[in-house]
């Protein structure tokens, strides 16, 4: 409760004050998100007990460390899943990130959770046993600075000049009628500051209008960018012509025009996955209720300026393994993303966090455009190589090289992790119900 009290108390903002819902029902979303996160925990420790009883050895601690980050992965998944806050992705500036492209951000934590299992046997024996537990705690933090420098993926090509935008407009009047002339004109004043740039790219939903309705604004700049040498990638909503579907998408202003329409939405915020009569609850409320579509699996890379980008919108990049099966393609991760909606509260550096462990776990260059920070451009190590001032307007230019090769993480998955969390805890059952 403590850990999601702290870490999710931001939700707070989004739904009473970006939102407009009473504070009374703002509190009670958050009250039960968090309680219902801390069941997972609550449930690891109920089997601790129940399967290797409450004395506690050494495998009743490995057995402790298993559950841990098997539940950390339920929760990652189950019921569209809610990785916020995994372990792993405290370790993205330490010695430990150098197993980042072998392990993945559940691979971190499993590192994490065996030192404490280490320690706390370690911690009930004598002086020689503890000795031994500094040894082998000091191992992976060893390994893990051994290998920071390996490069893991090669160049497949020359640096790209890059201009990222940042608009910084406030969620407080981003979605009013009266502020789409004044929001397309920002856009488009930050776009001819960055013409020349090879690739230039527009946060999510950008522009609030859908791009059915702007055809003409999207046809001038996208023969403006052109003109320069210029190829525009934006987040904007559409619309399906046949079948009326609203995607929130990336749109590559490229001949032929390329979209990539979000997968993993947001429950209750783009879709709502409750029964017709709930709705009609949140309609009396006057509360949104109306879905956005997933879009479909599979979909390529953005080819767009020499680069074959892999696409995520805003929540997506939290999915690690989900981003996987485009890593054989893409040669640059781009992910455009809109936290405006949580003010200025830890949120966005918690996200951020997530997408620099993308690039880490593939070791790819990775672009991300956001509405008013964190706008930044991301190593192939996951450092920040070059950021843009929060909560202001901005342009930010840098380059970006094109790599290719698939790094452990990317070929494997989190499967091997989660396979030796299951026989060390299958392991640990048999020692304890033996030594019982």
């Amino acid at each position: 409760v403590g850990l999601f009290t702290a870490g999710t108390w931001w939700l707070y903002i989004s739904i009473h004050d970006m939102n407009d819902s009473p504070a009374w029902l703002a509190c009670l979303l958050v009250a039960l998100l968090v309680l219902w996160m801390a069941l997972y925990y609550a449930l690891a420790g109920w089997l601790l007990v129940r399967l290797c009883g409450s004395r506690s050895g050494g495998a009743w601690h490995a057995a402790a460390a298993a559950l841990w980050l098997l539940l950390e992965w339920l929760r990652g998944w189950l019921f569209t899943g809610f990785p916020w806050l995994q372990l792993g992705y405290s370790q993205g500036d330490t010695w430990l990130a150098g197993w980042g492209p072998l392990v993945g951000s559940y691979g971190l934590g499993a590192l994490l959770l065996a030192m404490v299992a280490l320690l706390g046997w370690g911690w009930q024996g004598g002086s020689r046993r503890r000795v031994v537990v500094l040894v082998a705690i000091a191992v992976p933090w060893l390994g893990g600075r051994l290998l920071l420098p390996v490069a893991w993926t090669v160049p497949t090509g020359e640096p790209v000049s890059v201009a990222v935008l940042q608009g910084a407009v406030p969620q407080s009047i981003k979605w009013l009628t009266t502020n789409r002339d004044p929001t397309r004109a920002l856009y488009r004043r930050l776009n001819d500051e960055a013409l020349g740039a090879r690739l230039i790219v527009w946060p999510e939903a950008a522009v609030t209008e859908l791009a059915n309705q702007i055809p003409r604004y999207l046809g001038e700049v996208m023969r403006d960018s052109q003109a320069r040498g210029s190829d525009v990638v934006m987040g904007i909503l559409r619309m399906d012509d046949r079948s009326a579907d609203v995607y929130n998408s990336m749109l590559a202003l490229t001949a032929p025009i390329q979209f990539y329409d979000k997968r993993h939405l947001v429950p209750y915020s783009e879709y709502f996955p409750v029964p017709d009569w709930v709705r009609g609850i949140l309609q009396r409320l006057d509360l949104p209720y109306e879905d956005i579509t997933h879009g479909r699996e599979g979909q390529p890379p953005l080819a767009v300026a020499g680069l074959k980008l892999g696409a995520t919108i805003c929540y997506e990049d939290a999915f690690g393994n989900a981003q996987r099966a485009v890593l054989g393609q893409a040669d640059v991760l781009v992910n455009v993303t809109n936290d405006a909606w949580f003010g200025h509260s830890p949120a966005r550096y918690q996200h951020f966090q997530m997408t620099r462990m993308r690039a880490l776990e593939a070791r790819r260059w990775l672009i991300r455009a956001a509405n008013d920070g964190v706008t930044a451009l991301v190593g192939p190590d996951g450092r920040v190589v070059q950021s843009a001032t929060e909560f202001q307007p901005a342009v930010l230019r840098g380059t970006v090289t094109p790599l290719g090769g698939l790094t452990p993480y990317a070929r494997w998955g989190d499967g091997p992790v989660l396979g030796t969390a299951l026989l060390v805890l299958a392991a640990s059952l048999v020692a304890a119900r033996r030594r019982s």
